[in-house]
């Protein structure tokens, strides 16, 4: 966790205009992914959110299905981001 909350700011992802930023992080190595979300979009699902989608994406870990499991990850952030930060021009 430390570490995907260390590349969230180096990635800029702070620094969209509506801080509604998602971060994915994998770190194959150690085995271990993290979920983080900006402060607009977290104050939007809170952490009963975040927690449900670490369950699902882990459950596809452990299967060894981590293709599958990420385009899980984006796909349930990219619905709350539509339902709650729908695209705007520009």
């Amino acid at each position: 966790m430390a570490a995907a909350q260390a590349e969230f700011p180096r990635l800029g992802m702070n620094k969209s205009p509506g801080r509604n930023g998602v971060l994915i992080f994998v770190a194959p190595r150690s085995q271990k992914f993290a979920v983080i979300g900006d402060e607009a979009i977290h104050a939007k699902c809170g952490d009963e959110f975040w927690r449900k989608l670490a369950d699902v994406v882990s459950g596809y870990f452990r299967k060894a299905e981590f293709t599958p499991g990420i385009i899980h990850g984006v796909q349930k952030a990219g619905e709350l981001l539509a339902e709650h930060f729908p695209r705007q021009p520009g």
